[in-house]
């Protein structure tokens, strides 16, 4: 972990910072041969496998908002949607680097609280910080990880493999967590059963590390992708690059009963509210016929995780969102820009 500006906030400083959290840490594995406290670690490379490499930045008011996620849940949050990255490619994560742009209004003993919940779902994961930067932020709390994972060369998914006829699934609920967002956003939202829990899914989401790395190993999945910016941009996605068309079931997405209340009461079609709303960081993955055996080893090895059937790569190139028996289009997925 490199040093910043000598001045970052929150007294005893980045030196005694960055020791403060160097101490914090289990003894290094094996294979980590130069960790935290150099210029970059030095690591030996899993043996037979490829690696698999990932970032991605939260920066407070897009992703996240303190008066919402305590800084322990914003540093899980930061690690789980690479983790969800690694999943979908069908990889077990490996080692992570954390990087913090930290603004005056955030002190150490809230870097440290942001580390408990980073080091918390690294432990359940089985991944190793192996470094990082520390620096001021002039405006917004930045928060950057990057995750590196494996896998062997037959093992890896990509958004690129699906075929016309191929069955869509995606693992968990969809929809929670953008229901809970607003549902938090909004107020008035506290007499619905079940509303809390959608609103932790959007501060502490469940990266699918298990089931991914079960599909890619089982090779039960001919393409996945993870739900960052919601199930309809993956389905987009996974069609374009897979050279298809999709339809997909509307009475088979699986909406928490809470979302589906909050999404009626404000006015909103819970089947495209929930297939639009993003941070739900769950896997869609396709499967070919000839995989459903594989595919039925995947879930009775992933711990209770639910798997749903929602739809179909088509060799038509449409997107379609079918309803008692009507097509329309799918829906738009969150856009960044």
């Amino acid at each position: 972990m490199k040093h910043g500006p000598s001045n970052t906030p929150g007294n005893p400083g980045e030196h005694g910072l960055i020791a403060a959290i160097r101490a914090r840490l289990a003894p290094a594995p094996p294979w980590l041969l130069t960790g935290i406290g150099d210029d970059a670690a030095v690591v030996k490379p899993e043996r037979g496998a490829l690696e698999l490499l990932t970032t991605d930045s939260l920066v407070e008011s897009i992703h996240f908002d303190r008066r919402l996620s305590s800084p322990a849940d914003i540093g899980w949050k930061a690690l789980a949607v690479n983790l969800s990255d690694i999943a979908a490619m069908g990889g077990a994560p490996r080692l992570a680097l954390l990087s913090l742009g930290i603004p005056d209004t955030i002190g150490a003993d809230e870097i440290h609280q942001l580390l408990d919940g980073f080091l918390a779902l690294a432990a359940d994961a089985r991944v190793t910080l192996a470094g990082g930067n520390i620096s001021r932020s002039p405006g917004p709390l930045i928060v950057d990880v990057t995750v590196t994972g494996f896998a062997r060369p037959r093992h890896v998914l990509t958004r690129s493999g699906g075929r016309a006829g191929d069955d869509l699934y995606v693992t968990g609920t969809i929809g929670a967590a953008a229901a809970g967002l607003s549902a938090w956003q909004n107020g008035g939202a506290a007499d619905i059963d079940g509303i809390d829990a959608c609103i932790a899914r959007h501060r502490r989401p469940e990266a699918r590390v298990r089931i991914g790395a079960l599909l890619g190993r089982n090779r039960a999945a001919s393409a996945c992708m993870d739900l960052s910016d919601g199930l309809a941009d993956a389905v987009r996605q996974m069609a374009a690059a897979s050279g298809t068309g999709a339809t997909v079931d509307a009475a088979a997405l699986p909406i928490p009963a809470a979302a589906r209340e909050w999404y009626l009461r404000t006015g909103l079609d819970p089947c495209v509210a929930a297939a639009a709303g993003g941070d739900d960081y769950e896997l869609l993955f396709a499967v070919p016929r000839r995989a459903r055996g594989r595919l039925a080893t995947v879930i009775r090895q992933s711990r209770g995780v639910a798997v749903t059937r929602i739809g179909t790569l088509t060799r038509e190139p449409d997107m379609i969102l079918t309803r008692n028996g009507a097509a329309e289009p799918m829906p738009a997925g969150f856009v960044h820009f």
